[in-house]
């Protein structure tokens, strides 16, 4: 299939729904340990808020959650699946489930252990926060149905992310505003969602939070959920189609 800006208006369709993305819980927590009262963290909050780098006009008005992944100032360090390293446009990742986001994470951070395999698990779990965010936009593609669904081999592979990235191009040339896709990381490969844009919120911040907690073993990563009750289980396995988690030293 052609992914030109053209063929990709055509294939443009209405998309809304909630998606969940997770965050380290200390986004608030590492002023507020400066501080000596609410006011003050306020204040120093909004002092670093203006040493950040710029925003583009349509996250202007998003709470902090929402807004940080559209940054731009700073060249991104290295590519992800639908955005090019370097001085590029931000995107929003989420998940159609917690569940979900919670894989993501999961995998990501066994990533950075298969990457330095001198460095000790944690022994604490990690806190984490997944948040929710309400979405809507008349132009969004899914990569999950036909034609698109065609190249789903190219869509999820585990490391090349080229393909995605020049369809991300495309869309944006297009006006695409949102991608739905299929989780690689997630073993359902239930439903991702990438926001191009800030205009595809339809609320200005977050719908919902969740804390979880997340631990890291030999024998692989476990997530839990306090309210509602929720427990998932990744064995070394989980991750093992791809090559960098292959290779995971887990005894350490």
């Amino acid at each position: 299939m052609n992914a030109q800006p053209d063929t990709l208006k055509k294939l443009a369709r209405r998309a809304s729904g909630r998606c969940w993305r997770a965050v380290e819980a200390q986004h608030r927590v590492s002023t507020m340990k400066l501080t000596d009262n609410a006011a003050e963290q306020t204040l120093l909050e909004q002092v670093l808020e203006e040493t950040k780098p710029a925003l583009p006009p349509d996250c202007r008005h998003l709470a902090y959650l929402l807004a940080t992944p559209f940054r731009y100032g700073a060249p991104y360090p290295a590519g992800s699946r639908f955005r090019r390293a370097g001085l590029t446009p931000g995107v929003f990742y989420a998940s159609a489930h917690p569940e979900t986001a919670m894989a993501e994470l999961a995998f990501h951070r066994l990533l950075f252990f298969a990457d330095s395999p001198a460095t000790p698990f944690p022994r604490n779990p990690g806190e984490y926060t997944v948040f929710a965010a309400d979405y809507a936009t008349p132009r969004a593609l899914d990569l999950t149905r036909p034609p698109l669904a065609r190249r789903r081999a190219q869509w999820m592979h585990p490391q090349d992310y080229g393909p995605c990235q020049a369809l991300a191009d495309a869309a944006r040339a297009a006006k695409i505003e949102l991608l739905l896709y299929a989780s690689v990381r997630d073993p359902q490969h239930r439903l991702n969602v990438a926001l191009l844009t800030g205009r595809a919120f339809v609320k200005p911040k977050e719908t919902a939070r969740q804390s979880w907690r997340l631990h890291l073993s030999a024998q692989g990563v476990r997530a839990v959920c306090e309210a509602p009750r929720l427990s998932l289980d990744f064995d070394r396995a989980a991750f093992a189609g791809d090559a960098r988690i292959a290779k995971m030293i887990w005894e350490r």
